[in-house]
């Protein structure tokens, strides 16, 4: 029996107690903006031939050296944004109560945001952040004013919701999710002040799950990944701890902590999980690049491929679809190989359709997936 098979016998067997579950996510914002590169305009609207990759955006950029140019980004849409919001939406999708607290706008919340707090519990703590996102058929480039995020604190934290209603939002949730650290100045404080402060007063609930996405820390310093990352491992005695990592962040990661570089093979993704997982003491550490997913827990590696496309409708939100499925897998409590399976094919699915899937979404993209 394939993975595939195992993944959506698990599915079917399991999926009812989605809805029993309870997500808390925090604590970004975003309001994004997709466009594409104009490379040739040959008239108005979308006649124009893009510019396809990274590289030949780079080397206009280079062209303008000691000169000028004009870079012109064609609109595709708004969209709320943000890994917090974005993996908070495709949690929901898939059929799990939530409580989201963040960057969504205040003292009113940003319109792009109503969707999601008409089908959960909401506290915004400061307007959204910014994001233009360029999309090319290799990656994509995140242009951002992230302004208002400086004032995500323990203090603002508190003043929005108050001591007693923080900890019953966290006292609720199977799942809590705290995401984007990169771009959230003092996210490290906020999870000291969970660790040492907040959570030693609330009860540990079984199975509860804590996860963790860095988003792409290559621009802060290598102490403070550090910090952060030691300071992650310490939510062990409340949860279990998933660290996901797409497959910079996890090279930077294994390069932070001293074990140098690995390949983007089967075993290297293995390797690197395992070898993160253990130097931190955590329960899961997922690797996810495009093209498959990986992670380690106390009892062994795991590994699937995925479905990967290679002209996708959109990429921006794919890596937090990966976090939702994965971590939807582990409330339903899937085998590691099934929450990868199901990892892949939420972000599969949103790809190639710009929508979150449902679980039966799910179970229909597996039992078609060749």
């Amino acid at each position: 029996m394939d993975f595939k098979t195992r993944t959506l016998q698990e599915l079917r067997a399991h999926r009812a107690k989605l809805a029993s579950r309870h997500s808390l996510v925090g604590f970004d914002g975003f309001v994004d903006t997709i466009v594409t590169p104009v490379a040739l305009r040959a008239g108005q609207g979308e006649n124009f031939t893009p510019i396809g990759t990274i590289a030949e955006f780079g080397q206009r950029i280079l062209a303008a050296a000691g000169k000028s140019t004009n870079l012109e980004f064609y609109p595709r849409m708004d969209k709320l944004g943000g890994n917090g919001p974005i993996m908070a939406n495709a949690l929901l999708a898939q059929g799990s109560s939530l409580t989201y607290i963040g960057a969504l706008g205040r003292p009113n919340l940003n319109p792009v945001f109503a969707d999601m707090a008409a089908r959960s519990e909401v506290f915004s703590l400061c307007d959204p952040a910014a994001t233009t996102a360029v999309e090319f058929n290799d990656g994509k480039l995140m242009l951002g004013m992230m302004k208002s995020l400086d004032e995500v604190t323990p203090e603002t934290i508190a003043a929005v919701l108050s001591a007693d209603g923080y900890r019953a939002a966290l006292a609720r949730a199977d799942l809590i999710a705290l995401v984007n650290w990169t771009m959230i100045p003092n996210l490290t404080a906020v999870f000291t002040d969970l660790v040492e402060r907040v959570l030693p007063q609330i009860p540990v609930k079984p199975g509860r799950v804590f996860f963790f996405d860095l988003a792409d820390p290559e621009k802060r310093s290598p102490s403070d990944l550090v910090y952060a990352l030691e300071t992650i491992a310490k939510f062990e005695q409340f949860g279990s701890v998933t660290l996901g990592l797409n497959l910079k962040e996890a090279q930077q990661v294994f390069s932070v902590l001293g074990f140098g570089t690995e390949t983007e093979t089967e075993n290297g993704l293995r390797n690197m999980a395992a070898k993160i997982r253990e130097r931190l003491d955590l329960t899961t550490v997922v690797v996810h690049p495009k093209e498959s997913a990986a992670c380690a827990n106390r009892d062994g590696t795991f590994w699937v491929p995925g479905p990967y496309v290679a002209k996708p409708l959109i990429t921006t939100g794919a890596g937090d679809h990966f976090n939702a499925g994965f971590t939807a897998g582990q409330l339903m409590g899937l085998a590691p190989e099934s929450c990868l399976g199901t990892g892949v094919c939420t972000s599969g699915h949103y790809v190639r359709t710009g929508l979150s899937p449902t679980i039966g979404d799910l179970e229909t993209f597996l039992a078609n997936w060749r």
